[in-house]
């Protein structure tokens, strides 16, 4: 399961927040609606994606390169 190994822990909160990202620029109503409980996860992993881009695309690259050089 990925949520044993660390590195597959942080590939899905990475993918997780890439996803709610492209999911807000194309439908912006679907996470502005829900920005508290449960789904409200989805709103901040959203808004995250959108400050820190460069950061979070820096991360993609590194961990593509990782899977395809180190596993």
């Amino acid at each position: 399961s990925s949520f044993f190994h660390f590195q597959s822990l942080l590939l899905v909160i990475l993918l997780t927040i890439c996803t709610c990202t492209y999911i807000r620029a194309q439908f912006p109503s679907i996470l502005d609606k829900n920005k508290s409980g449960f789904l409200g996860l989805f709103w901040k992993a959203a808004r995250i994606g959108e400050r820190l881009s460069p950061y979070v695309s820096l991360c993609c690259i590194v961990m593509g390169l990782r899977y395809l050089f180190y596993t």
